[in-house]
């Protein structure tokens, strides 16, 4: 037979029950303060200390550490934590920083195969060379630490940012001139809303989206059902029968389309485009095409046939790396997101038709695109 408990019962007030009944019950409460609520509580209403420990998954100890200091200082103060002075950090600051030197180096460069560190193979790697760095505190470093030592210096070594590095020594320039371009057109662009006419030389925007694949079905899609089914069902399998680059010229002024769908984009495939913007302008203006360095447009076989056009076509580069200053992108976004998006043919020969057939339709109903940030101009001019 259990031996009675040589404990006093507790005594609580009014304002001590309502408190631990409300606290005991509580959500939003910290849980240690809703368990040693509890605790109080049970006891209380008469329930043993292994009877306590039992419903709430406590030991013994626990338990009758809540019960004792309440029973000495009472309900309100006994349920909180003992003041204590923060002991001294045992990682010193050398210690960080000597994550912090590894973090900032490649896991490589210490005989490793990764290329980027995580928090886990970093954690091993302090644990392991602690001592010998000098820093026997981190012998039992955890990820936990790791990633707490990088917060502080807002580090994510397992993280890559990409950038761009400006390889071609004109840049600046290069740009300057291509947004003089559009700032130029724009200008025309509203002279001739406003009666003017239209202007002697024609700026396109040329440029090429390769590797447009052609992607076949195994199976036939499924189509929707009113009430049952609300999308389209496609296998999962597919076949890919090749690809096929589109050449594109964008009319900046009325935004029709001049293309091409080809295998390739070489010389020949470029001067093609050539021949079919000569034909589809009048004969006296000006074609001025917006385009990169790309070795077709500057190749001896397209000056050859340029030779024969004295005065027809006129090029404005794009800097290198700089094809986000090509206008036509956007033309290549919108097809990507209209008749592009989810196609699936049965031959290479129908992505060909279809694509012909989406750019006829852009042409059906032409969009001018515009370039509206022209704030480099005037950082340009304040330093000029």
């Amino acid at each position: 037979m259990a031996r009675a408990s040589t404990r006093p019962r507790l005594v609580l007030t009014d304002e001590e029950k309502n408190h631990l009944g409300h606290l005991r019950h509580s959500k939003t409460a910290a849980f240690r303060d809703v368990q040693r609520a509890q605790v109080l509580w049970r006891y209380y209403a008469g329930e043993t200390v292994s009877q306590i420990a039992r419903a709430l998954k406590m030991t013994r100890k626990s338990v009758l550490k809540w019960i004792d200091r309440t029973l000495q200082i009472g309900a309100n103060v006994g349920l909180k934590d003992t003041p204590h002075k923060p002991r001294e950090a045992v990682i010193t600051d050398d210690a960080k920083a000597w994550v912090v030197h590894l973090a900032c180096c490649k896991p490589k460069e210490f005989g490793y195969a990764a290329e980027l560190w995580t928090r886990s193979a970093l954690a091993r790697h302090v644990r392991k060379h602690a001592v010998q760095a000098g820093y026997p505190a981190l012998v039992k470093a955890a990820k936990a630490t790791m990633q707490r030592i990088l917060d502080a210096q807002s580090l994510r070594p397992h993280k890559v940012t990409y950038y761009l590095e400006r390889r071609d020594p004109n840049f600046l320039s290069k740009m300057r001139d291509v947004l003089l371009v559009y700032q130029e057109i724009a200008l025309q662009n509203e002279a001739v809303l406003n009666g003017a006419p239209q202007p002697v030389v024609i700026t396109v925007s040329v440029d090429e989206k390769p590797g447009v694949q052609a992607i076949g079905n195994t199976s036939p899609d499924l189509a929707p059902v009113a009430g049952e089914y609300s999308t389209v069902a496609r296998d999962h399998e597919y076949i890919r029968y090749g690809t096929w680059s589109i050449l594109a010229a964008l009319d900046l002024h009325d935004g029709h389309v001049t293309a091409r769908v080809e295998e390739r984009h070489r010389s020949v495939e470029f001067i093609a485009l050539l021949q079919d913007l000569d034909a589809h302008y009048p004969p006296d203006c000006t074609i001025r095409l917006v385009l990169d360095n790309h070795s077709s447009h500057i190749s001896k076989e397209t000056r050859a046939y340029l030779a024969t056009r004295p005065n027809r076509f006129k090029y404005v580069l794009t800097p290198t790396h700089g094809s986000w200053l090509n206008i036509v992108e956007t033309l290549f976004g919108k097809m990507t997101r209209t008749f592009l998006r989810q196609i699936r043919v049965g031959s290479r020969k129908e992505l060909k038709e279809r694509i012909l057939l989406g750019i006829a339709e852009i042409n059906e109903m032409p969009v001018v695109h515009r370039w509206k940030a022209f704030e480099a101009l005037e950082a340009f001019s304040e330093a000029g």
